[in-house]
C-alpha cells in the first residue's frame, strides 16, 4: 500500500465518508498520499439487531459500547485486503490532548486505526487491552468521536508531502514553531477606510520578515503564552536576522 493508510471504525460511516472528497484531504487522496478506509462498527455487532452497546455495571444512565464488536471489528480490519497491526487510537475525551508533536508522529507512521467511541464511553477492556493511546481534541465532550477523527485525519494530511501548495508551509504554521502565525492581510491594500500595515507593502522583505516574527511574539504572549512557556525560551530564542525561504519568510 502505498501512502498513509487511516482506517476509521465507527457506527455512522457516511458522517465520516462525506467529508472526506475535499479540499486538501481530497488532493492527498488523489496523489495516493492517503488512502482512508471507513468500517460500519455494526457489522460486527451482536444478534439481529447488530447490538453494540449495553447498559453499564454498577447502574447508571447512558449506554456503554461493548468489547466484543470492536474486538472483532478490529481484527478483521487488520486481516483483510490489507493485512497487518495498525497502529490503535481510540477518540476519547480523557484521552490525551491533541498536539502538533502527535500530528507529525501520526504523519510519519505507515498505518493508523482510529476508533471512534459513543454513548457514555466504551468498555474499558477496549481502553486497557486493544488499543495503544486514547487521543482527545480538546476539554469538551462531543457525542462521539468521528469529528475527533475527522479532525485528526485532515490535521495528519496537511504534514504529508505535497499536500500543501507550499512545501514548507507547514513548518510555519501556528504551534509548528511553538507559537502562534503572524498575522495575514490581502487585496485590496485599502477595505472600508482599513489600510493593510505599511510594511507589508514595503517590498523589504528582511523588514516584513522581522515585523512578522514580532508580531508572532507579541500575539503569542497575548492569547497563548503557555506556548513560550512550554518551549522554554519560545520565540525569545529566534534568529536575529530572520531568514528567506524562496522569497518568503520562514522561522
Amino acid at each position: 500500500m502505498s501512502g498513509l493508510g487511516i482506517d476509521v471504525l465507527t457506527i455512522f460511516p457516511d458522517m465520516v465518508r462525506h467529508a472526506l472528497p475535499y479540499g486538501i484531504l481530497r488532493r492527498v487522496q488523489e496523489a495516493g498520499k492517503l488512502v482512508v478506509a471507513v468500517h460500519d462498527l455494526r457489522q460486527w455487532g451482536l444478534g439481529s439487531s447488530r447490538q453494540v452497546d449495553d447498559a453499564p455495571f454498577g447502574g447508571g444512565g447512558g449506554m456503554v459500547m461493548r468489547p466484543e464488536p470492536i474486538f472483532d471489528g478490529v481484527a478483521a480490519i487488520e486481516a483483510g485486503a490489507v493485512a497487518g497491526r495498525r497502529w490503535r487510537v481510540l477518540l476519547s475525551p480523557r484521552g490525551r490532548r491533541l498536539q502538533h508533536a502527535d500530528l507529525n508522529r501520526l504523519a510519519g507512521l505507515e498505518r493508523i486505526l482510529l476508533i471512534c467511541g459513543r454513548y457514555e464511553g466504551v468498555d474499558e477492556r477496549v481502553c486497557e487491552h486493544l488499543v495503544d493511546e486514547e487521543i482527545s481534541i480538546g476539554d469538551y465532550v462531543l457525542s462521539g468521536g468521528e469529528l475527533p477523527a475527522l479532525v485528526l485525519i485532515e490535521g495528519v494530511a496537511r504534514l504529508l508531502p505535497g499536500a500543501l501548495g507550499d512545501p514548507l508551509g507547514a513548518g510555519r504554521d501556528s504551534f509548528a514553531a511553538g507559537s502562534l502565525d503572524w498575522p495575514a492581510w490581502t487585496r485590496p491594500a485599502t477595505f472600508k477606510g482599513l489600510p493593510v500595515p505599511d510594511v507589508l507593502l514595503s517590498g523589504d522583505h528582511m523588514r516584513i520578515a522581522k515585523w512578522r516574527q514580532d508580531k508572532s511574539l507579541e500575539m503569542t504572549r497575548e492569547r497563548r503564552p503557555d506556548l513560550l512557556q512550554k518551549g522554554g525560551e519560545g520565540l525569545e530564542s529566534v534568529e536575529k536576522e530572520p531568514r528567506l525561504i524562496h522569497g518568503r519568510t520562514g522561522r
